[in-house]
């Protein structure tokens, strides 16, 4: 595995080095499963066009145009002239590589039970998600073909990697292998029964949250009923979590006729103790969520497909579900006695990686929820703020002020004229309470708004405390 590392680097299998060898229109194609634009880029021959080839397309590949370490590694068949991959080896970051399953494509068999798949756009998620804080000991909770280790090598000092499928450890040792990720402890088992007396400083997860009924995947499901899997994975984290230690979860969870999804997803972290913080980032109806998933595993066009349809859009009918969420969950072990979960929506595009700025997105959560005497605090105005007005021509008055986010989670809120002023003043200097008087005089609002209507505008980092 070294000396394949060694080739792989050398030819420019990389991350960056197969984007440039590709193009921008292969590239894009290849990233929605469409191999001709990529096939054709790299007919050619050439070194790392073979390498694309072989272990990406999926493709044979002339024997003749591969060396000997490539043909050596025990990744490869022959076939006559012919050489197949026998795994998905693709470059990650930092010149990180992962080594899955083969890619199942239409017309392929049915996946086997243990699949082990590969890294996707949820693992990217999921490392763009992750605090960038150092840990002396993290999780990977379910690392599947090991991408969230290799993502977070130099950033902890002990890793733990765990998974209920064997195989899935076996192709996750040879992903930190190719990756010189050395020293993880990789334990087989389910949720936290490897590591049952255990405490870190860092969780993370990508689980099998996909919703189904009966469903036989590993990697994607468990057979737990409905979003049971991800519910139980929330309440038993709080359990392991280091004083000050956080987690970085992907979840799933249902849209219940009569109840609001906030107050079910709310409710599996309220009685946890730690402070948290949940996304939903996309919603499906359940036609195009089943949809999605029998795509996933080259369902269609299969003698099965119809009836397999048919069975998870009437599992979704009994138990009165309208939709399906899909997000992040964040929690933080802060040691408080007054916890404080928010769950929101925000569909928009955010500054990536939100790893980069989640500990301050916390740490707002907190502060604003916690704060006592609000009308003493000195807050400033956040950076890269901008106010927003919207009237009619020559009118003295808008109709509408706006303070929107240029950095981290580009958030929109809609404020008045003396919470508008309040951004173009507040510097840290003067008091909340007293300041918020002054702009009331000056700008004629007949008095001063309560300092409460500032609170939210803490916890979504508007201000700062």
């Amino acid at each position: 595995m070294e000396r394949l590392r060694d080739h792989l680097l050398e030819t420019g299998y990389t991350v960056d080095g197969v984007r440039d060898r590709l193009g921008d229109v292969a590239a894009s194609a290849l990233a929605r499963e469409e191999l001709v634009p990529a096939l054709r880029a790299t007919a050619d021959g050439d070194p790392l066009g073979a390498l694309i080839r072989l272990w990406w397309l999926g493709v044979p590949v002339e024997a003749a145009s591969l060396p000997a370490v490539v043909l050596e590694s025990g990744l490869v068949s022959a076939d006559g002239d012919t050489v197949r991959a026998d795994v998905h080896l693709q470059p990650w970051e930092s010149d990180g590589y992962v080594v899955s399953d083969r890619k199942v494509r239409p017309g392929d068999p049915a996946l086997r039970p243990d699949h082990v798949v590969g890294a996707g756009g949820a693992s990217a998620n999921l490392a763009q998600l992750v605090t960038r804080r150092p840990a002396d000991r993290a999780l990977d909770l379910g690392t599947g073909c090991g991408v969230q280790v290799v993502s977070l090598d130099g950033r902890a000092s002990h890793v733990t990697a765990t998974d209920v499928n064997p195989r899935a450890i076996e192709l996750a040792r040879l992903s930190w292998r190719l990756s010189g990720v050395s020293g993880v402890d990789a334990r087989v088992g389910s949720l936290f029964e490897p590591v049952a007396d255990e405490h870190y400083d860092l969780i993370v997860a990508n689980p099998p949250f996909v919703i189904s009924p009966g469903g036989t995947l590993t990697y994607r499901e468990t057979g737990a009923g409905g979003d049971a899997f991800c519910r139980d994975l929330v309440r038993e984290t709080p359990r392991h979590l280091s004083p000050g230690g956080q987690a970085h979860f992907l979840a799933s969870w249902l849209h219940v006729e009569g109840e609001d999804w906030r107050e079910r997803v709310g409710g599996w972290l309220r009685e946890g103790g730690c402070d948290a913080w949940v996304v939903q980032r996309d919603v499906q109806d359940p036609a195009e969520y089943v949809e999605l998933w029998l795509r996933d595993a080259a369902e269609q066009g299969t003698p099965g497909y119809t009836e397999r349809y048919d069975r998870w859009l009437a599992w979704f009918e009994e138990h009165k579900v309208e939709a399906v969420g899909f997000g992040w969950i964040s929690m933080r072990n802060s040691g408080t006695l007054d916890p404080v979960v928010r769950v929101e929506q925000l569909t928009h595009q955010v500054a990536l990686p939100v790893g980069d700025y989640v500990d301050g997105v916390l740490d707002a959560i907190a502060a604003a929820h916690r704060v006592r005497d609000l009308p003493s605090v000195r807050l400033r105005t956040a950076d890269g703020l901008l106010d927003e007005r919207v009237g009619l021509p020559g009118a003295e008055d808008p109709m509408r002020i706006v303070l929107r986010q240029t950095t981290g989670l580009r958030r929109t809120r809609e404020v008045g004229t003396v919470e508008a002023a309040l951004a173009g003043v507040c510097d840290g200097e003067l008091a909340l309470g007293p300041l918020l008087n002054v702009i009331a005089e000056l700008v004629g609002d007949g008095g001063a708004p309560q300092t409460e209507a500032i609170r939210p505008l803490i916890a979504e980092g508007y201000f700062l405390l």
